[in-house]
């Protein structure tokens, strides 16, 4: 039978074109016609708004749109499969030893190689030119679909426990399994074809492990430089140390505390961490060197910063200073003066759409013990209203500040740093699935933020999931560039708290239909947050940071 011979169907693409191919064409042939319009490797595809690995064959009409390393999707199926090729690469050369992956730091991902022996250097450079060597090779991943039990039982038998008690507690009846050459693990997503595909990465030791580094979105092209976030890197090392305290360092330790009925203090002992941590934060502003008049607190969205500045003014009393909150968002500039962004959208979050100026000078005036009259913006009208509050403070009393520029120097630039304090707040989760597959940080998020735009804001799942992409570009400009400016760094996140979070954000990303473009990141959440048993919501305190998304905080 000829090529014409063969039944047609009909595949348009996201710039309108339409063509017939051969039923049961596979994405990856078809994708061979179209590499010329993409900047990057095309990776996988969307039909329909489903993602589906370059494997599947198109058998019906339908609409694809390919995913290179400049979309979202596409680069995080880049990561997770050069985080195989890593893992496979450790097995041939460290057959006795164990792969952990832990979390981002520097532009790329943390890794550490647990054994009898301490990771060096030399081996460092071993493995990178091992995962060379199968990039060469182009060893295909090949994925199949195996029963939970037959899983478990697979698992169990090669010594991957924490895989095994992750899978324990899931509601489908199978797993996807992907294999390289001899090595079998399972991945939560989708993966590359193979190894062929994984053509930009670099590798550094970084004591006691390494540190993976991949592409950025906006450059997939090039691997960027290393740059090192050496606060950062200790405020996850202190969320894994939590871990170790709660006893809960992957989701199968979680889940079984949830089963065992040990949850209620699982919550208790997390709060009093988190009380712990910001009664430090406290005492180190109460006793610094120079006397600290302006606190300053930033952070990505999502991070529970207006919480956390609630409890740390407690703190604060307890040791006797007498906190004032100032809001950024009244020194907005008129809204005829906003800048706006590359779509002509006024940009709320530049620098730009305050007016620094005169922040800086009240400020300045505040603390020198004067009185000011601080503006108040009318977000309605888009100005500020023509009288404002007065304010002074007294010698006893600091101003706390919340918003996303406080670590950048400009912001503050006439107080001296030695009277300022800032604080990063962020949701660090550094807790995995298991040894072989992560939480992001962002994932967790997004989910907090999901429930808290529904609860408080009347929006939907899918209308947070169309802004997200936008908050982290304004994240990347104008929160992660200051991070390590900070004095010290809280991490708001609750080893408990995706737990609680499924039983409200589940229900709202189900409704998203297949229509919608964001279908697939939808079903890839709610997929992630099969993971984990349900937590009810009555045993946690009224003040916790996580009231803050899900209701029911005393602070409002």
């Amino acid at each position: 039978m000829s090529v014409n011979d063969l039944k047609q169907i009909k595949v348009s693409f996201a710039d309108g074109e339409e063509k017939l191919v051969p039923e049961g064409i596979s994405l990856i042939e078809l994708s061979k016609d179209y590499e010329r319009k993409y900047k990057s490797t095309i990776i996988a595809a969307k039909v329909n708004n489903d993602i589906k690995e370059l494997s599947y064959h198109l058998i019906e009409n339908c609409h694809v749109e390919f995913l290179d390393l400049i979309n979202e999707d596409g680069m995080r199926i880049y990561r997770r499969s050069l985080h195989f090729l890593l893992i496979k690469a450790v097995h041939d050369l460290f057959p006795d030893r164990k792969l952990v992956i832990c979390h981002t730091i520097s532009k790329g991902i943390y890794c550490e190689i647990k054994g009898e022996k301490q990771l060096d250097q030399e081996e460092v450079q071993q493995i990178e030119r091992r995962m060379w060597e199968l990039v060469k090779a182009e060893i295909p991943y090949i994925k199949r679909i195996m029963s939970a039990e037959d899983a478990k039982e697979l698992f169990k038998n090669s010594g991957r426990l924490d895989r095994y008690r992750a899978v324990e507690h899931r509601r489908k009846p199978y797993v996807t399994m992907y294999s390289c050459d001899d090595l079998n693990d399972y991945f939560y997503g989708y993966m590359a074809p193979g190894t062929g595909y994984i053509s930009k990465f670099s590798m550094r030791f970084y004591s006691p492990g390494l540190i993976l580094i991949y592409p950025e979105k906006r450059n997939p092209s090039k691997v960027p430089e290393f740059v090192e976030q050496k606060k950062l890197f200790t405020i996850f090392n202190e969320y894994k140390h939590w871990g170790n305290v709660l006893g809960v360092n992957n989701v199968g330790d979680l889940n079984n505390i949830i089963k065992n009925g040990e949850i209620n203090t699982l919550i208790r002992v997390s709060e009093a961490l988190h009380e712990k941590k910001i009664a430090q934060i406290a005492d180190m502003i109460t006793n610094s060197e120079h006397k600290k008049r302006v606190v300053l607190i930033s952070g990505p969205s999502s991070s529970g910063k207006t919480t956390f500045a609630q409890r740390l003014s407690i703190q604060l009393r307890v040791n006797g200073l007498k906190p004032v909150t100032l809001s950024l968002d009244d020194y907005f500039v008129d809204r005829e003066h906003t800048p706006k962004d590359e779509k002509g959208e006024y940009d709320f979050e530049a620098l730009e759409a305050i007016d620094v100026e005169l922040f800086n000078q009240q400020l300045s005036d505040l603390i020198a013990g004067k009185e000011v009259e601080v503006p108040i913006f009318n977000f309605p009208k888009g100005c500020r209203d023509d009288v404002g509050r007065k304010l002074k403070i007294e010698d006893d009393q600091l101003m706390i500040i919340e918003g996303i520029h406080g670590l950048n120097e400009k912001l503050t630039s006439l107080i001296p740093r030695e009277r300022k304090f800032k604080i990063y707040v962020s949701a660090l989760t550094s807790m995995n699935i298991d040894e072989h597959n992560r939480i992001p940080t962002t994932d967790s998020r997004v989910i907090r933020r999901i429930v808290r735009d529904f609860q408080f804001r009347g929006s939907t799942a899918v209308s947070t999931l169309q802004r997200w992409p936008s908050v982290r570009r304004g994240e990347d400009k104008n929160i992660f560039p200051f991070q390590e400016e900070a004095d010290i760094m809280f991490n708001s996140a609750l080893v408990y708290e995706l737990g609680v979070l499924k039983t409200l954000a589940e229900p709202l990303l189900a409704e998203i239909g297949i229509a919608s473009p964001e279908y697939s990141e939808a079903r890839r959440i709610i997929e992630f947050l099969g993971n984990f048993l349900p937590i009810e919501t009555k045993e946690i305190p009224l003040n916790s940071i996580i009231r803050e998304f899900l209701g029911g905080s005393c602070f409002y």
